[in-house]
């Protein structure tokens, strides 16, 4: 049976909490992150992509994609259906993302075709990372 939005939540929050507290370095916790979420969503791919200098988003991790991709795939601000939540500051969910117009495939990621897509901003302190 699956779990309600609210059991996820719970459960996707305390794991991350304790993979915050967890004494490892940064990008490890960034790759716990996505396996959290990934496994707790059961969703296929997860990833996590952050702004650098230049409005530059950078894939730092990811659960599905290829690992060759992380800190190699990057886009600008408001490109593509990452660079449009960036630049929103609001979460994007699409049931047939390749129809949006701001859908752009990256082949380097080896990702399959597919059809829902959901993202959504990390903020803090009203700046989107």
């Amino acid at each position: 049976m699956p779990i309600s939005a609210a059991s996820a939540s719970r459960e996707i929050l305390i794991r991350l909490h304790e993979v915050m507290a967890s004494r490892t370095s940064a990008q490890a916790k960034l790759n716990q992150v996505v396996a959290t979420i990934a496994g707790v969503l059961k969703s296929e791919v997860c990833s996590i992509y952050l702004r650098r200098a230049g409005k530059i988003l950078e894939l730092f991790a990811t659960e599905g994609l290829r690992r060759e991709a992380v800190h190699n795939t990057r886009l600008k601000e408001g490109e593509g259906l990452v660079g449009m939540v960036s630049e929103t500051a609001e979460a994007v969910n699409l049931s047939d993302a390749p129809s949006d117009p701001h859908f752009s495939y990256r082949p380097e990621t080896g990702e399959d075709p597919f059809k829902s897509f959901l993202g959504v901003p990390i903020v803090r302190g009203g700046q989107v990372f």
